[in-house]
């Protein structure tokens, strides 16, 4: 049977995981507006970070203070994982492709699984290893890369993308530690000050004056920073901060099946039965991951 006492925690994890998962939307937008790829993850991040600044400036000021000393978490979560891992994701696009860049991004969880099982001990249990090969495969069917891929993977191309599933596992990892002392408000607060303070400078941000005079252009930068980047981290992080890692970051493989759906629905793309296998397996692992099962462990 399902974990009762973690059933909230789940549902804040796959809402986080589901507004993930519409970021093409405000990408899309953007991208048509003129902005580069890096442009976008820039605004991104700053955008959240004034956001959340301000929201915590006016609702609790001293969720804003920190400790010089636990910095590292946040360069953890900031720098570590969300500016390493969005530039291996976008170097691994351009020497590879799309769909592998994104199962490669997708080997987080496993990532996640293994450092939590060295870190923290969390169990390395059977039923983990078996939603793993679930996510992995479902992932893989829904970004159409199985059965009919021929492509071939440079080596460098290999690395950097297993670099961004590295990197993306290092929130769930960081994070976790960050939140045995802060609130989730202030862990991605400073999450995405610490990775602004490196974007800004490095993104080569020559936005023009013309970009920014349309008010659709500004609406989706704040739907960009808020929906898919500051409540979608704050939903995942509070998950997170209730479950296991390995768990949280299993769970939050549903932000492809999300985005599938999204291009069918709002982009009128069409589904092969092969994205519909890949995407039931990965709804049979986020169930899987979340049933009760003896703590044992493999160590």
């Amino acid at each position: 049977m399902i974990d009762n006492s973690n059933r909230l925690a789940y549902i804040y994890i796959l809402l986080g995981a589901a507004l993930w998962g519409i970021i093409g939307l405000f990408v899309d937008a953007l991208s048509q507006a003129g902005f580069t790829a890096l442009q976008i993850v820039t605004l991104r991040v700053a955008s959240a970070a004034v956001m959340l600044t301000l929201f915590l400036a006016i609702k609790d000021p001293k969720l804003l203070k920190i400790d010089l000393k636990d910095s590292l978490s946040f360069i953890g979560t900031g720098i570590f994982s969300i500016v390493f891992f969005t530039w291996c994701y976008f170097t691994a696009i351009e020497e590879v492709s799309l769909s592998i860049a994104v199962i490669l991004l997708y080997t987080g969880p496993a990532f996640v699984t293994l450092l939590s099982w060295l870190i923290f001990g969390e169990p390395l249990t059977r039923r983990k290893i078996g939603a793993l090969l679930l996510t992995f495969v479902g992932c893989a069917l829904v970004i159409k890369l199985i059965p009919f891929s021929d492509q071939r993977i440079s080596w460098y191309g290999f690395l950097v993308g297993l670099g961004s599933g590295f990197g993306y596992a290092l929130y769930s990892i960081f994070g976790k530690h960050a939140l045995k002392k802060y609130k989730s408000l202030t862990v991605i607060t400073y999450t995405f000050i610490f990775a602004s303070a490196v974007m800004l400078p490095v993104s080569g941000l020559g936005i023009e004056a013309g970009q920014l005079s349309s008010f659709n252009v500004w609406w989706n930068i704040f739907g960009l920073g808020l929906l898919p980047t500051a409540l979608a981290y704050l939903l995942y992080t509070t998950g997170l901060s209730m479950v296991e890692s390995s768990r949280a970051s299993i769970t939050a493989t549903i932000e492809p099946v999300v985005a599938t759906l999204l291009g069918v629905f709002v982009f009128n793309e069409i589904l092969t039965i092969y994205q519909v296998f890949g995407i039931v397996l990965v709804l049979v692992a986020v169930v899987l991951i979340q049933l009760k099962e003896p703590q044992v462990t493999t160590r």
